[in-house]
């Protein structure tokens, strides 16, 4: 019988990088339009622009850090199983320089501790364990 070792599975593939050293950090990657410069996150899979309707979106990587634009603390598990962490838990918006505004779990010790307009930072990290004891990972922002 073979064993399967545990798994880093992303919560949302292909949603940012890997790095390949340890002095490299994870990017968001995001769509951009090379028509009319509008900035989409997720990647579109598709590569026609919703703006413009023009053919010309490319893949680009996001800056890892942003302004926290807005935020909630929620106080109760969402249903359908989408969310297994612990309750509560902040959710904010953060604004990107790239002209993008990402929807983020936020990473942070004390509620408290959040305001709007702080500078946010992107962290890749465990969000919850499946039954199998997989580890899945996701994205989130923490204060810097």
């Amino acid at each position: 019988m073979v064993t399967k070792g545990k798994q880093r599975i992303p919560v949302l593939a292909g949603a940012w990088t890997t790095p390949s050293s340890t002095r490299e950090k994870p990017q968001l990657i995001g769509s951009k339009c090379r028509s009319c410069g509008e900035v989409y996150f997720p990647k579109r899979n598709k590569m026609l622009c919703p703006h413009c309707q023009k053919e010309t979106l490319e893949d680009i990587k996001l800056s890892r850090r942003g302004k926290l634009d807005t935020f909630t603390v929620v106080m109760q598990k969402p249903g359908g199983g989408y969310y297994f962490g612990p309750v509560p838990y902040a959710l904010g918006v953060i604004e990107l320089p790239d002209a993008v505004y990402v929807e983020a779990p936020l990473k942070v010790e004390k509620f408290k501790d959040l305001s709007v307009g702080i500078d946010m930072e992107l962290v890749i990290e465990k969000v919850w364990e499946d039954p199998d004891g997989n580890e899945l990972i996701g994205f989130k922002f923490k204060p810097i």
